[in-house]
Parts: C-alpha cells; structure tokens; sequence
C-alpha cells in the first residue's frame, strides 16, 4: 500500500514534470518552469468550454480543491489534467504550480502576510491561493518571467473577483517581485529553532518538534529539505524476464538518463525521461514503477522458490510481485488488499508481469487469521497503513492534513494488525514490518511492544549483505544494526522508509 505508482498526467516524477532551474538561492533543486518562458500556450483546450481556462487558473482550481475539500492532490490534478487536454508543457506548468504551492505554502504565507494588510485570513479562498500560486513562481522559479506571473494573477483576479481584488493582486505580487532579493527561506530568522525550521521549509511546528526530538535540529531540518526535493523515477527490473543491465540498456536506447539504483538490486533509477508507465517496456512486463526504498522490502523479506508468503495490505502490488519475482515464480504469494477495487490492481499487475504464482485476495487483515490455518506461512510481510511523512514529496498535502492524534491512531491500528497476522508465521518462518513513514511511534516503538507482547519473536539481523553495506555508507544503520532499519528521504533521495525483520523461535 505504500508503493509509488505513476501517473499518466500529474506525475511528479514523469513525463509531464517541468523543466528548468530553480531560483539560486531558494535551495529547491525542483524543476522550475514549461517549454515556454511565460509557461505555456495562453489558452489550454478544455472540451466543452466556450472560453479555456489557462494552466495557471487551473492550478488554482486544483489549489482550492484540495484545500477545501481534503482531496489528494494527485488524484484532483489528473482529475484537472485529464479534463483540460493540455499540451505537456502546459500540465508540467499546472503540476508544477499545484505541488510547489502546497509545498511551500507556510513560508509563501510567512511572506505575504507582510504585504497583505489585511490579513490572509479575511482573504476568500480562491485569491488566497492565487497570491500563494503567483508568490511561488516569483520566489521559487527563475524561468519565469516576473510579469508573465503577475500580468497573469491580475487577469484571473478580474476575471474571478472586482477592480479592488485586482488591484491588491497587482500591488502584493509587484512588492513581492521588489523585495524578492530579501525573501530568501535560507535568510528567516527565529529565537526559537523549530519555529525557524517550520518557516524555512514550510512545515507545521508540531510536526517539526516530534522530528526534533527524535533525530535532533539538524537531522530533522535535513529531513524538511528533503521532502521539498523534486523526487526521481525508479523502476525495478523484472528479473524473471531479463538482467537489470538489460532493461537499463533499452531505457537508455528510449531516451531515459538511467543508471543502478544506489540501494535496491533490481532498481534503476531515472533522471530524465517520460511517463515510464506509457512505455512498451512497461506494458509487456519487464519493469514496475516503484520508489527504491520501497524495492528494500521485499528483498529484507527473501524468499525462496516455493516458499508460502502472505502480503498482508498489498494493493497496488508492487510488493507481492517482488516478492514472486524472487521466489523465481514458484511457490505462492497471497496478495490481500480490503477493497474489491484494490485487489484489481493487484491482478493487473500480476497479469501484465506474466506472473502466476500470485493469488489476489479481498479481506480485513485483522481476519486473515480466520482465513488461514495458524502456523501456515513461511513469511508474512505487513506492509502497514502509516501517516505517509516518507512520501511527502510526493504527496505535499500530508504534512498539512495529518495530526498528532492521526500517528496516535493509526499506531493502535498497526499494532492490532501485527497481533492479528503473526500467529500464520510457522516456526522459524520469517515477520517483516514496514511503513513509508519516519514516526518512531509507529515503526521502532511499534516492533518494540510487539516484542514485548509477543516473546516468540526477536529481530533478525540476516539482511542482504549488500543492502547492510549500503545502508552503513549513509549512516541508516551503525555496527549495532538488529535487524531493523530507518531510511531517511536524504539517505538515497527516495522516500523515508521503515523495515524490520523479524523471526519465529523454532
């Protein structure tokens, strides 16, 4: 349930992703603006419309949205992108603007609110994100052209609203393009560090001071910076149909800058290139698209032909077929997901990886125990539902939707799911945790209660030996590695990832 999955329009690390250079002296290595300076074709074809909205009026419909009604940036941008027809400079434009506003929404608020007499507050929504927008481009994107951004925001401003909203859009953006030399995030200065961090990276000071006590000041500020980076495609090689060199050789002959993964054995990573999904390659099976923390799992699980392993919450699927794909097609992998809908997934992916040692399956993991005989698999991987905080640069909204009581919950659910599946592990057989998250409530004092509880478990160290070495290079893990492991958004440039191994006493 963790895998990342791409896109066919709002993809962040795709096809349609913009290109460019960020501003100097922001520190945002993300790309920064469309094939054309101004962003863009003036007007997006939308069916049905007798007057197309511009890419940057959509990113603000989208921006509203999301805000307003708590959806998935993701899932409302393709909803955007799918129904505009764009061009693929336009929807890298509206991608771009959508992410990089919700990213930094807290410092951009940190600066208008010096410009906005008024108060951000009393501002209607929909102009509230359109200053956001338009800050953004100014601030954080140096490709394009100042008065492309304001002439623009105007023109909505009197498209949406009056002379008077018009003309405070004009007057806030053009102070802010003045000052622009000075609004600089590394420059913001507080007397106290979490706050100065929250405000530099733009995140909410709760969630700032849990990462501080966890890793200290500078762990954790490195962790905001992080989840503010562009992220990279990766795929993972289908071994059953061809060597990782293999596939690299044919993305490369397709255009695609790829090179191994750092990290996972079947991984590639991609630095330039399309939507890997609408892809021959893809589509006849040689390659899945999946984040490279996300590739460790299944490998730190290692299981043999003909093994029984059961993946718990599996939808989209990436993991189970990992999973078969080491197992060299033999044995079985159950691949359970809740939702009738999910399990589709899951069969698509079997199907289109040729893979048949993959059983799709719809149940409440907190039943599978009534489903299977106890002591029945050799492994079983728990890939929980988590708050996400790994992913955040992929999905930017997290960081503003989740709470402290969110982690609280959803840990009580973790550990009610860990107590329901164990009892299928046989003796010696092997338990696997992992999240996408970096809360420590929900990964290393999760499995420590668990042991606790559960006394007939204990941590196995047995890891790939050429994962172990490459987590010690970044410093994941030291010489007291036990078997569980902490991957950090900075460690490889991939999500923020949780793993623990774990063995039946015989």
């Amino acid at each position: 349930m963790t895998e990342s999955t791409q896109k066919p329009n709002a993809n962040r690390n795709g096809s349609n992703s913009v290109k460019g250079k960020p501003r100097a002296k922001s520190g945002n290595k993300r790309p920064a603006s469309g094939g054309k300076p101004a962003g863009g074709s003036p007007q997006a074809q939308q069916p049905g419309s007798r007057k197309a909205k511009s890419p940057r009026e959509l990113a603000m419909d989208t921006l509203v949205k999301v805000a307003q009604t708590g959806a998935y940036s993701n899932l409302q941008l393709n909803r955007t992108l799918q129904d505009a027809g764009l061009q693929r400079a336009d929807a890298g434009l509206v991608t771009e603007l959508v992410y990089g506003t919700i990213q930094r929404q807290a410092t951009l608020d940190y600066w208008l609110s010096r410009f906005v007499s008024k108060g951000l507050h009393k501002l209607e929504p929909w102009v509230h994100q359109l200053l956001r927008m338009s800050a953004y481009q100014l601030l954080y994107l140096d490709r394009i052209p100042a008065h492309a951004a304001v002439n623009e925001a105007v023109t909505i401003a009197k498209k949406r609203g009056h002379s008077g909203i018009s003309g405070m859009v004009n007057g806030v953006l053009r102070s802010i393009d003045r000052g622009r030399g000075e609004l600089q995030a590394s420059e913001i200065k507080h007397a106290d560090p979490i706050v100065q961090i929250a405000l530099r990276h733009s995140y909410p000071e709760w969630l700032v001071s849990r990462w501080v006590a966890a890793y200290g000041a500078e762990t954790a500020e490195a962790i905001c910076a992080a989840g503010n980076e562009h992220p990279h495609s990766s795929v993972r090689a289908n071994t059953l149909r061809g060597s990782r060199e293999d596939v690299i050789e044919l993305l490369k002959e397709a255009g695609y800058e790829a090179e191994p993964s750092a990290i996972a054995p079947a991984g590639i990573a991609i630095n330039r290139g399309g939507n890997l999904a609408d892809t021959d390659g893809f589509r006849e099976g040689l390659w899945t698209v999946q984040d490279e923390s996300s590739m460790l799992v299944a490998e730190v699980v290692a299981p043999k032909a003909g093994m029984q392993v059961l993946d718990c919450c599996a939808a989209p699927g990436g993991k189970s077929t990992h999973l078969a794909e080491l197992m060299g097609g033999k044995g079985k992998v159950w691949a359970n997901d809740l939702h009738a809908h999910k399990r589709d997934l899951i069969v698509t992916q079997t199907e289109r990886l040729k893979l048949r040692n993959v059983e799709a399956i719809t149940e409440d993991a907190l039943k599978l125990a009534e489903r299977f005989k106890p002591q029945s698999m050799d492994a079983v991987l728990l890939d929980a539902p988590c708050s996400g905080f790994g992913v955040i640069r992929r999905k930017p909204e997290i960081k503003w939707t989740k709470t402290a009581g969110d982690v609280s919950d959803i840990a009580a659910v973790q550990q009610r799911l860990l107590s329901a599946v164990c009892d299928l592990v046989r003796p010696g057989g092997v338990l696997v945790y992992s999240t996408c998250t970096i809360e420590k409530d929900e990964n290393e004092q999760q499995v420590a209660k668990f042991l606790q509880e559960h006394p007939e478990f204990e941590l196995d160290r047995n890891w790939p030996e050429a994962v172990v070495d490459q987590l010690k290079k970044v410093g994941a893990i030291n010489e007291h590695f036990d078997g569980q492991a902490q991957l950090l958004p900075q460690h490889f440039d991939s999500d923020g990832f949780y793993i623990a191994r774990m063995v039946k006493r015989p």
